[in-house]
């Protein structure tokens, strides 16, 4: 039977499949359908028309159906669908569509959806995807089956993502997704000197900071290959357990140190 918990709000207007699962402080409007064997975790909000299919499992916080981020909205009628299948896990969020956008946000079966991931409007998602923690779609955006969208990558609006696309973490995208393709923003990391400030308030001696700086301009602005610059921190600072630690952090690097 529905197991719902006696501190979630589930409204009469609703129509929940006979063993779905709502949990603590969840909230589930009207106009709102959900299919058998889904779970609605604590403090999730589902607000309709919204039609959620089978076996889905909405962790808690997640915001489900909710009124489209887009100015022009004015409480027009529109509607969010969900598949089969789908892991929406804390903090999604998933809106409907909109009037001029076809008035429907379509999400397919068997997705994944990590934390933070956002859905927006008039969005049509596809099956067997990823998108991992703080995936960001924007308005009017089609995902194709078995894309990935790495942590932290957006799609601007009207993109297309192709079919087992791989956007990788980080990554803006401004125009399509090439489909079965590798699509990654530069990641030209570089450090910018020593923390000197944040040294300073925590306590560290002048005379530590000042042979930090230089053990610092010896392995990242010297011509000094990474070994021999390790070398020459130690013969000129072994007296600070600090350039020690800097030496040993290198040197025990498995994928190497941005400098």
């Amino acid at each position: 039977m529905t197991r719902i918990d006696p501190l979630a709000s589930v409204s009469p207007d609703a129509l929940l499949a006979d063993d779905v699962t709502v949990g603590a402080f969840a909230l589930i409007g009207p106009n709102v359908t959900i299919g058998s064997g889904t779970v609605i975790g604590s403090y999730t909000r589902v607000e309709g028309p919204t039609r959620i299919g089978e076996r889905n499992h909405f962790y808690g916080h997640a915001s489900v159906g909710g009124p489209p981020q887009d100015l022009k909205y004015k409480d027009e009628r529109t509607e969010l669908v969900i598949g089969n299948d789908n892991v929406f896990r804390e903090f999604v969020t998933l809106n409907r569509g909109t009037a001029g956008g076809g008035g429907i946000t379509t999400i397919g079966n068997n997705n994944f959806f990590m934390a933070y991931a956002h859905v927006a409007h008039d969005c049509h998602v596809g099956s067997n995807t990823i998108f991992a923690n703080c995936a960001t779609l924007a308005g009017h955006v089609e995902v194709g089956d078995f894309a990935q969208v790495g942590a932290f990558s957006a799609v601007h609006q009207f993109c297309r993502v192709g079919e087992h696309a791989f956007i990788g973490g980080g990554t803006m995208c401004t125009q399509d997704v090439l489909p079965y393709a590798k699509t990654v923003a530069a990641r030209d990391n570089n450090t910018y000197g020593i923390n000197t400030i944040g040294l300073q308030r925590k306590g560290f001696s002048q005379e530590t900071i000042d042979a930090l700086q230089r053990a610092y301009k010896l392995l990242v602005r010297s011509k000094l290959k990474v070994e021999d610059a390790l070398m020459q921190i130690e013969n000129d600072f072994s007296m600070y357990p600090e350039a020690r630690y800097l030496v040993e952090f290198v040197r025990s690097s498995k994928r190497g140190v941005i400098r």
